[in-house]
């Protein structure tokens, strides 16, 4: 027989290993040829298998790239994310995690040729956290064929099967992991106490899992894994790689993905039943049948509370069917046979109430979300969150009118209102208005702040804001009219001399006079003649050291007197033309006439411009920018000060240091050009602004997309 010469990947190392862990092959050194060739063989069918089920996956697998926004500090701070997804429809539909494409408003999918393509969200499904997204194919090339991979029946998952994991770890390029499936029906208990009780999993304020019985397997899983696929050895999906760590990961069943998924293509959202209870096995309660009522939804009633369940009752029977749940891993299936009964279905539920028996029947209303729509308000500096009837109850709020105020921006006109807005507050109506929920809100937003946008006297000087704060009705004096940029106040030009300098002390003086043998006072060391100035053409020269202007002693005793130097020389009269410096060179004490010249604007005295919607600062350069650069009068532009890494300008990859010298066609010479530019910009509203700058000696061209309009981002589609 030939055998065929074996070169092991990374992907069945671990398959080998598994098979010598369990005696099925030998090392090779100790075989005999026979068995040798039988090893051997059996090396290259389990290579083969794993290669075959890999090639069918793969050319369907890709990595999901998001752009999401979040809400904090009273503004919208956008944030970049990456997992892993498999396309399972000719359509271009693509299967993954919904903590992968929560909050995102632009997504982006590498498919296997590395073609990079646009997508579009479907829904998504945080109780599963499963999602769907759907490739934009009017952007593919013409005869490009979608490739798919295919389901399997994770029902037929046992302990001990061989299981791949395939997706993008920490946002490389594919891979894929080998390992076996250690816990076909894995729940989330407290385990530390009696207390068998599933863990209640939250995802971003919204509760995830208690559907789901995990497949818990060890083929290696790292971030940008999630959404991945796990896969059998014929090739199948039989998993959605969610969660994992130290080892373990955590897959969702593919019969419960698949099903997410396709009730997520036909409607874009999974339509549930709730019956307002939570439930928790017998085991510990001290009964020996049903099932324990742990909680209802109450203020205001659920279904179950309506039809008269109460926490502490043990249900019996549902629709006349007898059931005991003795463990954990019962109740998600449980659950989800209730949730998947049609909207409005009536259920019987016979319970024990102190050794009673009775009959309750529950009609189900819908599953509501949990957490609500977002958004922020640049112009007021606030976020505000829709009023889900969850956080209504929790807050034991009357109703869900209104939106709530979930961060404040600190010097906004939100934070310098009379009283301020702050955490919590529920809008209920602006200048008379009614606010009912956050689209009423944000029309009624834009209605007041757009004609400022070309007019910004246009915008009112106060508006009158209701609120609900714990219960008290309250009314806010806000002042939505952005107050004009003011220059910072300059001091009256003074005498000046091109120089740097550094305090000599007395320690340094004392070194410095053992080093060249010679007496060194305390003074002003010169550590840079400026170029292009007037003391450019004195007798002056880095390393003098100043003792004296004209006839005063400038001799520093602490690092306090450090501006010794520059405030002597502003005593001088303002019109005199030139001083004399007394400095010791080489040992030698010397006296040099110098020319004064006025002072120079600093950093700290630069007109800046602090600009809210691309949440960037800069100012003027000045001359002493252009000496610490090496800049000649060539350059010129405009300074970047600080650029908030998730806002706008921070994203299109701006940052401090940064000389703005273009933005589109618009050169940028000064601060007031670079102002008209913005101002026209923000009348005109572009999808894209260019910004050239200069970084260190490199010209870099960065591209800003721009979200003019408040963007609500849905807590749930």
């Amino acid at each position: 027989m030939n055998t065929p010469r074996l070169t092991h990947s990374t992907a069945t190392r671990p398959a080998i290993a598994i098979l010598l862990a369990a005696g099925l092959l030998l090392p090779l050194a100790s075989c005999t040829p026979n068995r040798q060739e039988r090893t051997l063989q059996l090396q290259t069918d389990m290579r083969n298998l794993v290669v075959d089920a890999r090639d069918k996956v793969f050319p369907a697998l890709v990595n999901i790239r998001v752009i999401a926004i979040f809400y904090g500090g009273g503004k919208e701070n956008k944030a970049s994310g990456a997992g892993s997804g498999t396309i399972v429809t000719s359509q271009g539909h693509i299967v993954t995690n919904h903590h992968v494409v929560d909050r995102g408003v632009k997504y982006f999918v590498t498919l296997a040729d590395k073609t990079e393509v646009e997508a579009e969200l479907v829904g998504a499904d945080p109780l599963t956290d499963i999602a769907v997204l759907k490739i934009k194919t009017d952007k593919l090339t013409d005869g490009f064929t979608m490739p798919t991979a295919t389901w399997g029946n994770s029902d037929n998952l046992i302990v001990g099967d061989t299981v791949m994991a395939m997706g993008s770890p920490l946002s490389l390029s594919r891979s894929v992991t080998l390992g076996i499936v250690s816990n076909d029906e894995r729940v989330f208990a407290n385990t530390w106490s009696n207390d068998r009780e599933m863990d209640e999993l939250e995802i971003d304020g919204e509760t995830t899992g208690i559907f789901t019985r995990w497949i818990q397997h060890d083929a290696l899983i790292n971030p940008g894994n999630s959404g991945g696929p796990l896969v059998n050895l014929k090739g199948e999906i039989v998993g959605i790689n969610t969660r994992g760590g130290a080892g373990i990961g955590y897959a969702s069943p593919s019969n419960l993905a698949r099903d997410v998924a396709d009730r997520l293509i036909a409607s874009g959202e999974v339509v549930r039943s709730n019956a307002g209870l939570a439930l928790k096995p017998i085991d510990k309660t001290g009964y020996t049948e049903g099932v324990f009522v742990n909680s209802v939804t109450d203020n205001p009633p659920g279904p179950a509370a309506k039809a008269g369940l109460k926490a502490g009752d043990v249900i019996v029977k549902i629709d006349g069917k007898p059931l005991t749940v003795r463990f954990v891993e019962e109740i998600p299936p449980l659950l989800r046979d209730i949730a998947d009964k049609p909207v409005g279905s009536t259920i019987t539920f016979d319970y024990v109430r102190n050794g009673q028996p009775g009959t309750a029947t529950v009609t189900t209303e819908k599953l509501l979300r949990e957490r609500g729509d977002e958004t922020a308000v640049r112009g007021w500096g606030i976020t505000v969150s829709q009023i889900t009837e969850r956080y209504a109850r929790e807050r034991r709020l009357k109703d869900t009118d209104g939106v709530v105020v979930t961060s404040v921006r600190s010097g906004s006109p939100a934070a310098l209102a009379e009283p301020p807005l702050g955490w919590g507050d529920v809008i209920k109506d602006i200048d008379g208005k009614p606010v009912t929920n956050i689209k009423s809100f944000v029309e009624q937003y834009r209605a007041i702040m757009t004609p400022g946008i070309a007019s910004p006297e246009k915008i009112p000087e106060n508006l009158l804001l209701r609120t609900d704060r714990r219960g008290k009705d309250q009314l806010t004096i806000l002042k939505p009219r952005p107050k004009p940029d003011f220059d910072p106040t300059r001091e009256v030009p003074k005498p000046w001399i091109g120089v740097a300098i550094q305090p000599v002390l007395r320690d340094l003086a004392q070194v410095m006079s053992e080093q060249t043998s010679s007496t060194i006072s305390q003074g002003f060391r010169i550590t840079r003649v400026y170029p292009r100035t007037l003391a450019a053409a004195a007798d002056l020269k880095v390393g003098d050291i100043i003792t004296a202007i004209g006839d005063t002693k400038v001799s520093p005793r602490t690092l306090n007197d450090s501006g010794l130097f520059q405030r002597t020389l502003r005593q001088l009269k303002s019109d005199q033309k030139e001083t004399t410096l007394t400095l010791i060179r080489d040992g030698k004490t010397l006296t040099v006439n110098v020319p004064l010249e006025r002072t120079r604007i600093g950093p700290e005295e630069a007109r800046k411009q602090d600009n809210k919607d691309f949440e960037l600062t800069v100012r003027e350069l000045t001359f002493f920018d252009r000496d610490d650069y090496d800049w000649d009068d060539s350059i010129s532009g405009v300074l970047v000060e600080g650029a908030e890494p998730n806002g706008w300008a921070g994203q299109g990859g701006l940052s401090g240091g940064d000389l703005i010298i273009r933005i589109d066609d618009t050169p940028i010479p000064d601060l007031e050009t670079y102002r008209a530019t913005l101002e026209a910009i923000t009348k005109a509203q572009p999808q894209r602004v260019t910004f050239v700058v200069l970084r260190g000696v490199n010209t870099s061209f960065k591209f800003v997309e721009p979200e003019w309009k408040p963007t609500v981002v849905e807590g749930n589609k």
